[in-house]
């Protein structure tokens, strides 16, 4: 039987691995929401909100949520920003809020994470 301290460090290693997406270029509007310019929806958290310039969602939250991550040399410009993360990577953000593409949105155009746990929501212009 294993025990707690083995399972969440299988979990931290698991939110590492689940961490881990390529560096991507800067959101894009498409149908009136933030996408990534291949068309994925991308997701903002309400629980985000108390904590500027932050993000809430880390360990098992990693499985179902990837953060939308920017190149070391991305610019930011409008209402898009970056917040760095505590493993050193900087993530996009819309209005100081982290993005984020859903574990469901398989296909561009999907929004499957639209209202998930009512704290997830598609991130708009």
């Amino acid at each position: 039987m294993k025990t707690l301290p083995t399972l969440l460090t299988g979990l931290s290693l698991m939110s590492a691995l689940w961490c881990a997406p390529a560096a991507v270029a800067q959101p894009v509007v498409k149908d009136s929401v933030l996408t990534t310019p291949a068309g994925m929806s991308l997701y903002v958290n309400d629980n985000d909100k108390t904590t500027p310039g932050k993000t809430v969602c880390y360990g098992p939250c990693l499985m179902l949520w990837t953060p939308y991550l920017a190149a070391p040399n991305a610019q930011a410009s409008g209402d898009q920003g970056f917040i760095t993360r505590e493993d050193g990577q900087r993530q996009w953000t819309h209005k100081s809020m982290a993005l984020y593409q859903w574990v469901d949105d398989k296909q561009p155009g999907d929004r499957k994470g639209d209202g998930v746990r009512s704290v997830w929501h598609l991130a708009k212009p």
